[in-house]
């Protein structure tokens, strides 16, 4: 099994303290600072942009760990990248030159990923697995309210590992994980788990991180 990395979500985190929230990330021994940009069309809701990346990139060295939910991400690479982004990762649905896209992330020195809803089968990964050092899998849907972590995205997680191999790309998963299904996931294959609620609805989030 490779090593797991733990990436908290940012956008879950109190929004009047986002660069507390970094910090206490970064002090708990996070290894990525994850960060949802969101545009309430491709998912319903409204989270940041490139500008809240750049203010908090003081607060951490930490890698960070763009998931980019926009109808439309190619605008936005150049100035992710500007403000401090170190990994972009695009979703295959709306990137109809998945290539092009992927090669100009990597183009602005940052590393490349390509994230797939939870109903979107993985047809187009084995075509890009030379572009990304990223696979993204979301294993709960976006739902305003509340989400549930999807137990049938397991095998998703094993077809994903299986196509990756022995290469140097991260599985990374995101929807509802906690320490209660941490163990499944990374068994399956994944190797970066997103954590939003779990880390920033706990009492002691630093204590949720090293769970």
């Amino acid at each position: 099994m490779k090593p797991i990395k733990i990436a908290p979500s940012i956008a879950s985190a109190d929004q009047s303290r986002l660069g507390w929230a970094v910090r206490t990330a970064a002090r708990a021994g996070a290894d990525l600072i994850h960060l949802d940009l969101e545009d309430g069309v491709f998912i319903p809701n409204i989270t940041f942009g490139p500008s809240t990346v750049r203010a908090l990139r003081p607060y951490s060295d930490l890698p960070f760990d763009v998931h980019v939910e926009l109808v439309d991400p190619e605008p936005y690479l150049e100035e992710l990248a500007q403000a401090g982004a170190d990994i972009v990762s695009v979703h295959a649905e709306v990137c109809p030159y998945l290539f092009r896209t992927l090669r100009y992330i990597r183009s602005l020195g940052m590393r490349a990923g390509v994230a797939f809803n939870a109903s979107t089968p993985l047809n187009s990964l084995p075509n890009v697995l030379d572009e990304i050092g990223v696979v993204h899998l979301m294993t709960a849907d976006p739902d305003l309210a509340d989400q549930s972590f999807l137990s049938a995205m397991l095998p998703k997680i094993r077809e994903a590992a299986q196509m990756v191999g022995d290469r140097s790309i991260e599985i990374e998963v995101d929807g509802s994980i906690n320490a209660g299904n941490a163990r499944q996931v990374a068994e399956a294959g994944a190797t970066v788990l997103v954590v939003g609620r779990a880390v920033w609805g706990a009492a002691d989030p630093a204590r949720a991180v090293s769970e």
